[in-house]
């Protein structure tokens, strides 16, 4: 059983329209998956993304005392929030439902039910 809300990202624009991901109740991973590497991201984009354009470990999304925070990882074409600015590695950045994150070329809707 999951402690808060749930929530989940979906793709708007890109590889699969409409494709879904449950976000975990702590933190949830946004990048490609390479086995080479050891890197399992919980939103895999990999099939997502022919252009290679999200990075391996491209965001997070963190469950703090019950609200969703977004933070880049350092990704080489960056993450945004509503075609706002560029967020910097290691920023917070609240998210609310129906915010558009975008990774690479990739759009995700994300949703929360409170």
């Amino acid at each position: 059983m999951q402690n808060g809300p749930n929530a989940w990202l979906v793709i708007e624009r890109g590889g699969s329209l409409g494709k879904k991901f449950m976000l975990g109740n702590v933190e949830s991973q946004i990048g490609r998956w390479d086995a080479d590497g050891g890197i399992f991201p919980d939103v895999d984009l990999d099939s997502d993304d022919p252009e290679a354009k999200v990075s391996r470990r491209h965001a997070r999304i963190t469950l703090r005392d019950g609200k969703y925070f977004l933070e880049d990882l350092g990704s080489t074409n960056g993450t945004f929030v509503n075609r706002g600015r560029r967020l910097p590695p290691g920023h917070l950045q609240p998210l609310q439902d129906r915010d558009e994150i975008i990774v690479g070329k990739t759009f995700l809707r994300f949703h929360e039910n409170r």
